[in-house]
């Protein structure tokens, strides 16, 4: 089976964290042996790789092509007009894209079915593309693409356009299935299919050693994710003072960094915030495993990986009870859900998790439920019978 894998969240050389989780449940669909993948990762054009210019210059520094774990991987470019790129995106990049499929298609590699990640623009281009190049198209839905989006008029049509259109849809969570069911797809066309964790590389370490190392002495949390208002690192800053006796370190990098910092000076918690810019997954591991809880405070999730790859590591979360997070942590080793989204609310569920603490071990036990196994022979499922009957 040939799979054209299409999204923009794809890591690059650049940017090796950007959509890592497209690219991790891929390299477990082709490790199953029955499938073989290439990948098209469009890029917004952008001229000039100065840091002047900000998060566009990363834009211009990613390789057009790249091999990234065995896999082909390209970056072409498509134009994103600032203002109006919105509503125009998905046409863009599929007219950008069609030259790209075309030559990859001339080349020798018929693929079977464009598998597309995130519904706007990239399910809709895929869409379009699938049409033009009468290929299937399967598009997994992964949050935000399902519960902010559709909230625009015009994006709203295309992606119900898009679902209609599609052989099949896959959503990371029970909670975004339903959600699309009211857009008006029929649920027996939708699959959800949570991703997993790699338990091979996030596992429990020697957990006394490592807090030496990193000078933690103190009830440690841990918070994770790009730094945007959407993750709450700042109700997690604005706890601290009602955790007198806790730590918190960070993993990111945004354009929150500078509010942050200030947040924690004006709340006079500085000292015991640690901004670690971003880490590598085998760095992050060290992290997850020294501390004593991983707080995720976001307004939106379609299925968190950071909380899955702490519990593997034995330590339990505090995250708040948005989308697909209650399906995370559904059990008292797994964690706690906050009551309400707010300072005081991290706290509380900080303390609940404190009079109640797991056994780590437990907590390990609990991640390992949650292998990639599933989602893999799911994956496959679906894409035979779309290859055997053109639909799920």
């Amino acid at each position: 089976m040939k799979l054209l894998t299409f999204s923009t969240l794809f890591p690059n050389a650049e940017r090796p964290q950007h959509g890592i989780f497209v690219q991790t449940r891929l390299r477990h669909l082709v490790a199953s042996g029955e499938v073989v993948a290439r990948v098209v990762a469009p890029v917004p054009w952008f001229p000039f790789s100065h840091p002047r210019f900000g998060n566009y210059a990363h834009f211009a520094k990613v390789p057009h092509q790249e091999t990234l774990f065995g896999i082909d991987v390209s970056h072409p470019r498509y134009l994103l007009v600032p203002k109006i790129g919105m509503t125009v995106g998905p046409y863009l990049m599929a007219q950008a894209m069609k030259p790209v499929l075309s030559r990859i298609i001339d080349d020798g590699y018929d693929f079977d079915v464009i598998d597309a990640h995130y519904f706007y623009p990239d399910g809709v281009a895929a869409a379009m593309l699938g049409r033009y190049f009468n290929k299937p198209v399967v598009i997994t839905a992964r949050g935000s693409d399902i519960t902010l989006i559709p909230h625009h008029q015009i994006p709203r049509k295309m992606i119900q356009w898009a679902a209609n259109q599609a052989a099949g849809v896959i959503t990371v969570c029970e909670a975004l299935k339903a959600e699309i069911t009211t857009l008006g797809v029929k649920a027996d066309r939708i699959v959800a299919l949570r991703n997993g964790v790699d338990l091979n590389l996030f596992q429990p370490i020697d957990r006394e050693a490592t807090r030496k190392v990193l000078g933690l002495n103190q009830f440690t949390l841990l918070s994770v994710g790009n730094l945007l208002p959407v993750k709450g690192h700042d109700l997690v800053i604005a706890s601290l003072p009602l955790l007198k006796e806790a730590r918190l370190m960070i993993a990111g990098r945004g354009p929150e960094l500078q509010r942050l910092q200030a947040l924690a000076a004006d709340l006079g918690v500085t000292e015991r915030v640690t901004f670690l810019g971003p880490l590598p997954q085998a760095e992050l591991r060290t992290y997850y495993g020294a501390a004593d809880a991983l707080v995720l405070a976001s307004s939106r999730e379609g299925w968190a990986n950071v909380l899955l790859e702490s519990m593997a590591c034995g330590t339990p979360v505090v995250a708040s009870n948005v989308w697909g997070t209650p399906e995370v942590v559904a059990s008292p080793d797994a964690g706690v859900l906050m009551r309400d989204r707010t300072a005081a609310g991290v706290a509380t569920a900080v303390r609940a998790l404190q009079a109640g603490y797991p056994n780590r071990a437990a907590t390990r036990r609990y991640a390992e439920q949650f292998s990639w196994d599933q989602t893999t022979a799911g994956q496959l499922k679906l894409f035979r019978n779309i290859l055997r009957n053109g639909e799920i």
